[in-house]
C-alpha cells in the first residue's frame, strides 16, 4: 500500500492545490519505479491509476498538447480506455466531455500523429492538425480548476490514494 506522512499532506496543503496532489502522486510513482510509461500499473487501485493519468495527461497537453499526448503513445491509455468515465465519476464532468471531443479527433487522425519522425517532421504536425488547438485551449483554461477539483477529490477519499502515517 501506498504510504504518505502527515507531516508532508500538511506543508502540501499550505503550500496549494498542486503540491498537495504532488505528495501522492510522487508516493504512487515510487511505488511503481518512478515512471507511468514502463511500469506494472496492475498493483495500484483504479483511483491511483486515474491520478497519475490525470498528471500526466496535465503535464504532456500543458507542453504540447494533444498531438504530443497522442505522438508520445498515451493515446489508446486515455481514448480507447476508462478515463474519461472515471473523471466523471470523480466530479469532473468538463473534463470528461474533453476528453471524449479529442477521441472523436483521435479516431480518425491517430495513425498520422503516432508516426516515427523527426523533431522538424514532429513540430509540422501542430500545423497539420490544428483541430486539436481549441482543445489543448481548453484544457489549459480550465487545468487550474480541475487540478482543484482532484485535489478536493483526493482530500474527501484519501483511503483511496494512500495510508497517512504520523
Amino acid at each position: 500500500m501506498i504510504k504518505v506522512k502527515d507531516h508532508q499532506l500538511q506543508e502540501a496543503a499550505e503550500q496549494g492545490m498542486d503540491e498537495f496532489v504532488s505528495v501522492f502522486t510522487s508516493a504512487i510513482l515510487e511505488s511503481i519505479g518512478g515512471s507511468f510509461e514502463n511500469s506494472d500499473i496492475s498493483q495500484l487501485n483504479s483511483d491511483q491509476v486515474s491520478l497519475i493519468a490525470y498528471v500526466t495527461l496535465r503535464d504532456e497537453i500543458m507542453d504540447g498538447g494533444f498531438v504530443q499526448l497522442i505522438h508520445n503513445g498515451y493515446g489508446p491509455f486515455f481514448f480507447r480506455g476508462p478515463f474519461a468515465k472515471a473523471m466523471k465519476e470523480w466530479g469532473l464532468d468538463g473534463l470528461s466531455s474533453l476528453i471524449k471531443k479529442a477521441h472523436r479527433l483521435y479516431d480518425k487522425h491517430h495513425k498520422a500523429i503516432e508516426v516515427d519522425c523527426s523533431e522538424d517532421e514532429f513540430m509540422q504536425l501542430f500545423e497539420q492538425f490544428p483541430m486539436f488547438d481549441d482543445l489543448d485551449d481548453d484544457f489549459v483554461e480550465n487545468e487550474e480548476t480541475w487540478t482543484e477539483q482532484i485535489a478536493h477529490y483526493i482530500d474527501d477519499n484519501i483511503e483511496k490514494f494512500a495510508i497517512v502515517e504520523k
